[in-house]
């Protein structure tokens, strides 16, 4: 029996997903095409594929090095924020019938609700005073900012974990600290999975805060060095365009292989 096809639904889709796939096409197109390519028309394929973007984009921004930045303020961020943030949701979740604990995760979830902008010529002097207005000090506001988004998820999937596999490791003497390490973080695997990836996405591609916190030009990461392409009247479209492409490749990787955990483990914390 065949099923009858949801035309509107089906209409819709196609509509969203050129609307997602159009922008990366005109990526594409503009990075491989030379200005007088472009002049003539936006949309049409370059006559040849003109490589020499991708080489002069990576002379202009030092590529290598920014990448390297990008990557070291993503891999400890994407760490730290999996050790950390886990173990405060674990002693809120267990604790929730405590007005203490309660009231804790209700402040921490409020944050989601508060602009950066509202707060961040505070952050962005007191970065400064403490010394922290370095890669240290970025990673450090990135796994603070994630909290109050991971706590949501995070308590909501831990709530789901029944009590009473830690009262068997309780009753075989483990500690508090045992019992998290051996027997919850393993279980924690699927919303691990949904955290790292949504903190690697936002790590990797933001450009506020580094733009506000950096102020050595040794430690941009890549989303900063793509200014070199704009000036006061002028950007340099083609070669931007072919930075912007090489910078986004890794994250579209990672987000193409990764996105059943992403949107299963957000769905599963926040339902259960």
């Amino acid at each position: 029996m065949s099923r009858k096809i949801n035309w509107p639904l089906t209409i819709l889709l196609i509509i969203c997903s050129l609307f997602i796939l159009f922008p990366l096409y005109l990526t594409v197109v503009t990075a491989l095409k030379t200005p007088e390519e472009m002049g003539k028309s936006l949309l049409t394929l370059p006559n040849s594929f003109h490589w020499q973007n991708f080489v002069e984009a990576v002379r202009l921004t030092n590529f290598f090095h920014s990448f390297r930045n990008s990557a070291i303020v993503t891999v400890f961020t994407v760490v730290f924020t999996l050790l950390t943030n886990s173990m405060v949701a674990y002693a809120i979740a267990r604790n929730m019938h405590r007005k203490f604990f309660k009231t804790l995760y209700y402040y921490f979830v409020s944050a989601m609700f508060v602009p950066f902008p509202i707060i961040m010529l505070p952050v962005v002097k007191e970065t400064s005073f403490l010394g922290l207005n370095n890669m240290a000090g970025l990673i450090f506001l990135y796994i603070v900012y994630g909290l109050a988004f991971n706590i949501f998820i995070y308590v909501g999937y831990i709530k789901s974990i029944p009590y009473s596999l830690e009262e068997a490791a309780y009753v075989d003497g483990a500690s508090t600290w045992k019992v998290f390490w051996k027997v919850i973080f393993p279980l924690l695997a699927p919303i691990n999975a949904t955290v790292g990836i949504l903190t690697c996405l936002w790590a990797w591609n933001d450009f506020l805060l580094p733009l506000v916190i950096l102020s050595n030009r040794d430690a941009m990461t890549l989303p900063l060095v793509q200014y070199v392409f704009q000036s006061q009247f002028t950007t340099n479209y083609n070669l931007a365009f072919a930075s912007y492409l090489m910078a986004l490749s890794p994250m579209i990787i990672v987000y193409l292989f990764a996105q059943k955990w992403i949107i299963s483990g957000v769905t599963r914390g926040a339902v259960k």
